[in-house]
């Protein structure tokens, strides 16, 4: 059944630029505002970059090409819309509706799309003599081949039946996404966390879930030919099973804490090297000075606020891990990953010794991808060669710290990063910001 017909209204920058800025008076409580509304427009390769268009209404409009980088976008309408080759970097997009949307070859990296709604939709179908005829009874999928949602946040996004083949999702955020029956034929989840995701009879084949974060997810009647998964993070421990140790580790948790307490008076040190610790889930606060967990699994474990002075990480999985104003001065985190892990606040400068020697703390090939360090300590950390690509740095101290080989591309930091620190030599992408 066929409805009314619908034509396209072609707009300019500047009509373009009068829409978004009486968008923002309403939004500001200033006189003369009035929602944007691109319904049905076409705004193919014009700048709607970093503006504010929260619940603003896209649906159908023609945005090929257009550049909605760091836009607002919470909650707006993007039902049946063309984002074909759109920039959408950083763009936020939480809860908006892009049902029955066209993304191909988009490119959303970083962007937040929490609690999105990205399924097949009721839409208006293109005829070339008609214009766009609304059809009731006919649906269209999302399409978003070859898009790239490259450390986006899709957590507890609706993606059920979108088309999404040959697509980046590298390092993304999909916990508690909901995936059914999608075609993911052929994309990378290089590194992506899909914890509690469901891909139940979604086509899978030839997808890289490479180092991924698969715990919890559902993929029951999925298609996996072909499906890569080495150095996946599932259920399945990892290393030193924790609950096959002789001496449980709350008792060398608290055998630790006590050994820090007195001295070394009393207690003992504990050694978790190599020791899946997913199970402890918080040791927040906790005085775990030398706290030794070399090669470990700490994901997700919360450290908010804990002593870990000299503590020995290197190549530890900390992904998703709270260290929030934790003390990790002399710590060695060496090759460790950090990515999307929270270190706001924490201390990373060096360790006083006796005999006035000091300990710099250590990052030196570190994986911090969209970590977030604001307001940390970094004075004379050690980080050669590390990934701090799309990471946070602003605020931090970096006076006299090591960076040189490191990777910075994407990653936000203050204007007197390159002034504080002590050598950048090798660096990538330091402009990128």
């Amino acid at each position: 059944m066929q409805g009314r017909k619908i034509e396209f209204k072609m707009l300019n920058q500047a009509q373009v630029d009068m829409i978004c800025e009486r968008h923002e008076r309403l939004w500001s409580g200033k006189a003369g505002g009035a929602r944007a509304s691109f319904a049905y427009s076409i705004v193919e390769n014009l700048d709607l970059s970093n503006r504010d268009l929260s619940d603003a209404d896209f649906s159908g409009a023609v945005l090929r090409g257009a550049n909605l980088s760091g836009a607002t976008l919470n909650s707006a309408i993007f039902f049946a819309a063309d984002l074909r080759r759109a920039s959408l970097e950083g763009a936020c997009l939480r809860r908006a509706d892009l049902r029955g949307a066209i993304m191909r070859g988009a490119n959303l990296t970083g962007a937040d799309l929490t609690e999105a709604d990205l399924r097949e939709g009721a839409i208006a179908q293109i005829d070339k003599e008609k214009g766009l005829a609304v059809l009731t009874h006919k649906t269209q999928g999302n399409d978003s081949d070859k898009a790239n949602f490259t450390g986006a946040n899709l957590s507890r996004s609706k993606m059920a039946g979108i088309t999404a083949q040959k697509s980046d999702f590298t390092d993304a955020m999909l916990l508690g996404t909901r995936m059914i029956r999608a075609n993911l034929r052929g994309s990378s989840f290089q590194g992506a966390n899909l914890e509690g995701a469901d891909l139940s009879g979604a086509d899978l084949t030839d997808t890289d879930f490479t180092n991924a974060v698969l715990i919890g997810t559902k993929t029951v009647m999925a298609k996996k030919d072909r499906m890569r998964t080495d150095g996946a993070l599932t259920e399945a421990p990892v290393g030193i099973d924790a609950n096959t140790l002789d001496n449980p580790v709350a008792n060398q948790i608290a055998e630790h804490m006590k050994w820090c307490e007195t001295n070394g008076r009393e207690g003992k040190p504990s050694l978790f090297d190599g020791t899946d610790l997913r199970g402890l889930t918080s040791l927040a606060g906790k005085t775990l000075t030398a706290f030794h967990a070399r090669g470990a699994t700490l994901y997700g474990l919360d450290l908010e606020g804990a002593q870990l002075q000299g503590a020995r990480l290197e190549k530890a999985d900390l992904r998703m891990v709270s260290l929030r104003g934790a003390d990790l001065r002399g710590a060695d985190l060496t090759g460790a990953n950090l990515s999307n892990a929270d270190l706001r606040d924490c201390q990373l400068g060096p360790l006083l010794l006796e005999g006035n020697r000091i300990l710099p703390a250590s990052l030196a090939g570190t994986r911090a991808r969209y970590t977030d360090f604001r307001g940390a300590d970094l004075r004379q950390v050690k980080a050669t060669g590390a990934d701090f690509s799309y990471a946070h740095l602003d605020g931090s101290d970096v006076r006299r710290a090591l960076f040189g080989g490191s990777c910075f591309t994407g990653t936000s930091f203050d204007e007197r990063f390159l002034e504080q620190v002590a050598s950048i030599e090798g660096a990538v992408d330091l402009n990128a910001a």
